[in-house]
């Protein structure tokens, strides 16, 4: 069990209330799909995603980058079994779509980028580091089934 202060829930917390989902959902999923081009492989179905910008135009990409912060707030409202709150969403990953759970990360590493880009100088060390524990644990927790 991952242990929270105060001061993380609490900056945690302000990060996701001060986004809106229908913004940083899609950037943060398109930068992974235009940065690690490999991660595509799991949207075959998605229509045109051949060059940046076919991905930058692909509503159902940005439709599930929404669906994928949306997710996050599971993680959020449960931050103290957020292995139990993804175990579903773990198998599902592994044993239905095989998403490499590598990818989870790269993800993941894309939406601290976007929120830094956002936040400006409010995204202190500090704060990305509760912010960068959060989604660790997330990461973590998508990856259990695998292990």
């Amino acid at each position: 069990m991952v242990e929270w202060t105060e001061q993380e829930r609490s900056t945690i917390n302000k990060i996701f209330g001060s986004l809106n989902y229908d913004d940083i959902g899609p950037k943060a999923l398109r930068r992974c799909l235009i940065v690690y081009p490999w991660c595509l492989k799991y949207f075959g179905d998605f229509g045109a995603t051949h060059n940046a910008e076919a991905i930058q135009k692909n509503d159902k990409i940005a439709k599930h980058g929404i669906v994928v912060l949306h997710g996050l707030d599971l993680a959020l409202k449960n931050m103290d079994c957020i292995k139990a709150t993804y175990a579903k969403l773990s198998v599902l990953h592994s044993e239905k779509l095989h998403v490499d759970p590598d990818n989870f990360k790269l993800l993941s590493d894309c939406l601290a980028i976007e929120i830094a880009s956002l936040m400006k100088s409010d995204f202190t060390p500090d704060v990305q580091a509760s912010f960068q524990k959060f989604l660790a644990v997330v990461v973590s927790a998508l990856g259990k089934q695998y292990h």
